[in-house]
């Protein structure tokens, strides 16, 4: 690790940002919505439910167009952002935020929504019975049970974008000091033959992978011992 470069740490720090602020935003947006997913007995619930799960199966390079056009000069978001001065969320930290908040949202909300469903209505009708609002039984209640897949979700949306590759490169442009993530690096560093440094970041890499299966595997273990 020593061998590698200033822009190398300054890529991790980069890195290590869009993934807390993108971990951050994913659970403020999932929470409320895999607990609608859960609780809600509308028709329209599985038709959202779909186009969450869309990024898991669509290819990056689709997904990213079709933010590039949503994000850029000519798309509705560019147009807003011109209103403050900015032609472009595209190629920018903003708009790496807001693609890998798309691409890992259903890896956050089929977490959560698992574990408001596997709650049952049990614990909320006992907190009515108490004159619990729906919103304080909701905190009190709901979010403490649901503890183990908010876990699962936060450490899931973290590890999928520091690992993501695809939607951050087409989305951010891959520009050093600015855009330019892990995933990025790695890949300029096989492009350019640089066996050595590549060798030194994919192991990294790889143990922090290692290190998010033992995380899940322990969350896993500990809401099965709690549920008994």
């Amino acid at each position: 690790m020593d061998g590698f470069s200033p822009e190398i740490w300054q890529s991790l720090g980069l890195t290590i940002e869009l993934a807390s602020v993108t971990t951050v935003i994913l659970l403020i947006v999932g929470t409320p919505l895999a607990w609608w997913l859960a609780r809600s007995k509308s028709l329209w619930t599985e038709a959202v439910a779909t186009m969450i799960a869309l990024p898991l199966v669509l290819p990056p390079t689709v997904l990213s167009f079709y933010l590039l056009a949503l994000l850029g000069p000519n798309g509705p978001v560019g147009l807003l952002a011109s209103l403050w001065g900015g032609r472009t969320l595209a190629f920018t930290f903003a708009g790496l935020v807001v693609g890998s908040v798309l691409s890992a949202l259903p890896l956050v909300v089929q977490p959560i929504r698992n574990a408001f469903a596997a709650m049952g209505d049990r614990p909320l009708e006992i907190a009515a019975t108490l004159r619990a609002s729906p919103l304080y039984a909701f905190f009190t209640v709901a979010l403490p049970l649901a503890r183990p897949g908010l876990l699962t979700a936060a450490v899931l949306g973290f590890a999928h974008t520091i690992g993501t590759f695809g939607v951050v490169l087409m989305i951010g442009g891959n520009i050093p000091g600015r855009t330019k993530v892990l995933s990025a690096f790695l890949f300029d560093f096989v492009q350019e033959s640089r066996w050595r440094e590549a060798s030194w970041l994919a192991g990294a890499m790889l143990m922090f992978a290692v290190a998010v299966v033992l995380a899940l595997t322990l969350i896993d273990k500990y809401s099965r011992r709690r549920s008994t």
